[in-house]
């Protein structure tokens, strides 16, 4: 069982504030299950001047006396401090102790005044000892009104952010490294790049074994995964319910979602941007306009455990129930190469920079009107335009060719006069002969199969 993976510069910017003899406050947020708790835990190992302390929901009182037990191990002087937050943690300054506070957020529910406190005893007295607070949260939300906003009293204080991500496809690797190419980007596409999701796998059992007993058996530790978050974060979520399944399904424009949710059009972008602020759905926009001032987006989910959840198991219970061993056979094979497509293309436009040499600016998807791009990169040498088929049939001539017309459609403001159009072609199974001996004579063109996303 893989335990902890890569997260190598966010341990070192960790290490280096520990080390510093000046004070330093961090802020750690990110999407629950990305492996906050963890990386703070890795970096204080062998440390005995740390305090890892993990906040629950209590009264202010057990949260305070729950701190005191947690600190006084590293530092028993502590159990003779007055039990206040400001007392404590000007008695921990004075030590140059590590203090890392989990869950931060559970203490504001508790005591609304704490970052007003924090900030009162860092300006006094904690910004001139070599103590190092680090602050960590799941509720994105709180983190960025309580903590991190302009208007939040510890705005301006903290020396250092990490913004916790999902792992990148080649790290994922590790927790099935005998899955070939193509069964790796089907499970990252499936479980995503969160460590928790990620280790339910067992690498010595078939991806389909794995996802049935693991997301579609109602006994499986994913089973209730999103829904139980979703709960966890918003107060009415039937409604959120009905526009993540509509994500999932396809619908990307706010009239789609909006028709198959059965949501009112004029609401939609409200219960959008809650889910947006949760990081479960991004909006894009075509990369060659400005996201500011671009009326075009499309909404997607970004997680993608939930895009599966969504598509394969919400509304379906009672069918995965009967269905029981077969589930994954019946259900989700026949429509798997479908719903990895989008993600395929995903993956396709991360690998661009490491495959194709040329200074990029922007990389994304691009449609205006009937025309659409799987990928296009805006350079300083003109445009890099790809297409990505995810289809158990080789691609051939055609697709560049109409590669090639979709391209000549583009309209961007920054392509050189002289630009050169390179033109990359994603595949799941490969070319056909007369494809790759046209590649082979001609110097605007690349193809590239699975292998190639994950080097």
């Amino acid at each position: 069982m893989v335990n902890f993976v890569n997260r190598e510069v966010e341990l070192d910017q960790l290490r280096d504030c520990y080390d510093s003899e000046t004070a330093d406050f961090v802020v750690i947020y990110g999407r629950r299950r990305l492996g906050k708790s963890e990386l703070v835990r890795q970096s204080i190992v062998d440390r005995d001047d740390a305090i890892y302390y993990q906040a629950v929901e209590s009264t202010a009182q057990n949260q305070l006396e729950q701190f005191v037990d947690a600190a006084a191990g590293q530092f028993p002087s502590l159990q003779n401090v007055r039990r206040d937050w400001e007392t404590l943690l000007e008695a921990l300054g004075e030590q140059d102790a590590v203090v890392i506070i989990d869950e931060f957020p559970f203490l504001i529910e508790e005591d609304e005044s704490l970052p007003s406190r924090l900030q009162r005893v860092w300006d006094l007295e904690l910004q001139e000892t070599g103590m190092t607070l680090v602050l960590v949260g799941s509720s994105i939300s709180v983190m960025e009104d309580k903590v991190l906003s302009g208007s939040a009293p510890l705005y301006g204080r903290r020396t250092a952010t990490i913004d916790l991500k999902p792992l990148s496809i080649t790290d994922v690797r590790q927790f099935f490294p005998e899955y070939d190419p193509e069964t790796a980007i089907t499970a990252w596409s499936i479980y995503g790049g969160t460590p928790y999701y990620l280790q339910t796998i067992d690498p010595d059992q078939e991806l389909g074994r794995n996802v049935r007993q693991t997301i579609l058996s109602e006994r499986g530790l994913l089973y209730s995964e999103p829904e139980f978050l979703l709960r966890t974060e918003l107060r009415q979520p039937n409604t959120y319910f009905s526009i993540l399944r509509a994500l999932a399904h396809g619908r990307r424009t706010p009239n789609e979602i909006a028709g198959m949710a059965g949501v009112n059009s004029g609401s939609l972008s409200t219960y959008l941007q809650k889910l947006r602020r949760l990081r479960l759905v991004e909006r894009h926009i075509p990369v060659t306009e400005s996201p500011t001032s671009s009326k075009r987006g499309r909404y997607r989910i970004a997680a993608p455990l939930f895009r599966f959840w969504f598509r394969f198991v919400y509304g379906n219970q009672d069918q995965l129930r009967l269905l029981d061993e077969d589930a994954f056979e019946k259900l989700v094979a026949p429509e798997l190469a479908d719903y990895v497509s989008p993600l395929f293309e995903r993956l396709s436009q991360q690998a661009l920079p490491a495959l194709v040499d040329r200074q990029f600016r922007h990389i994304g998807q691009w449609w205006f009107k009937e025309h659409e791009l799987d990928v296009l990169g805006l350079t300083t040498d003109g445009l890099v335009a790809g297409e990505c088929k995810f289809t158990s049939q080789p691609v051939s001539e055609g697709v560049l060719a109409d590669l090639e017309r979709t391209a000549s459609e583009v309209r961007w403001a920054g392509e050189p006069a002289d630009g050169k159009t390179l033109y990359v072609l994603f595949s799941r199974s490969g070319y056909t002969t007369d494809l790759e001996r046209l590649a082979d004579t001609r110097d605007d063109v690349m193809l590239f199969d699975i292998p190639d996303l994950l080097t």
